[in-house]
């Protein structure tokens, strides 16, 4: 219901007609707004709405990233696959989690008998090692080949109660000869069990540290040289290695005495 508007006077009509009439001749014919509105006036700019930013896509780079890779799980399901020696030899070769074989020139993975009742379990190849392409080669596998021909036993002979089998806890050198770092040692653990498995020797020598820690899960060889352990299911006797016996003459009497507890084993 519209407001109730008091009447126009004549005067007060007369001037809104002729007001009128005057804005129909500029062209003002038809009202548009309820309300006038100046052109003179400044006019305030309307505040720019922000772009609308689309969400960022996943980058390609992280779409395609690999999953991280466990170099002991890898090693396990290898070394687990390889029916024979041939065959785990074939994957330690071939097997890419380990830096050290960037900087080596052989793979170096065993000598001797594998009917050997006897397997010895050595560090890593050292100079002449990676040379040649076989295990205790250098001075200090000289002196192996020495202290077990002193006790009946020998790498080179068919007989398998008179055999030996060599092999390395790790079968690439290390930079500078330096020992295995632990990583290093439990990746290629997996390995190390498998061969034995393989081997399947009466008896188990482990020769240093980094032996020890592959076979027994500890380290301190004085300690632990001479008294017998169990690795990979079998006897193992502790031995300091051949190098250190190179270095410390002194030390040649306490291998002596491993020497004859392991020919004391072997016969029973």
């Amino acid at each position: 219901m519209m407001p109730e508007t008091a009447p126009l006077s004549a005067a007060e009509y007369a001037a809104t007609r002729a007001m009128l009439e005057w804005q129909i001749e500029l062209g003002a014919d038809e009202a548009m707004l309820d309300a006038p509105i100046s052109r003179y006036a400044p006019v305030e700019a309307a505040p720019e709405a922000a772009p609308e930013v689309a969400p960022k896509a996943p980058a390609a780079e992280a779409l395609a990233a690999p999953v991280p890779v466990d170099p002991v799980a890898e090693a396990t399901a290898l070394a687990a696959a390889a029916p024979d020696l041939a065959a785990l030899a074939e994957a330690m070769a071939g097997f890419e989690r380990c830096e050290l074989k960037r900087g080596a020139r052989n793979f170096v993975f065993a000598d001797g008998n594998p009917a050997a009742r006897v397997l010895i379990l050595g560090e890593a190849p050292g100079r002449e090692e990676d040379l040649e392409g076989r295990p205790f080669v250098g001075p200090a596998g000289q002196l192996l080949d020495r202290m077990l021909a002193a006790i009946g036993l020998s790498r080179n002979t068919p007989d398998a109660a008179a055999a030996v089998y060599i092999t390395n806890v790790l079968p690439w050198r290390p930079p500078a000869n330096r020992d295995p770092e632990p990583e290093e040692i439990a990746m290629f653990r997996p390995f190390v069990a498998r061969h034995v498995e393989l081997v399947s020797p009466d008896l188990v020598v482990l020769m240093g540290n980094p032996a020890c820690l592959a076979g027994l899960g500890q380290r301190g060889i004085l300690r632990l040289r001479g008294r017998w352990a169990e690795a990979f299911g079998r006897p193992a006797l502790p031995m300091t290695h051949p190098a250190y016996l190179l270095r410390n003459p002194a030390a040649k009497r306490e291998a002596w005495a491993d020497l004859l507890a392991l020919r004391a084993r072997l016969d029973g």
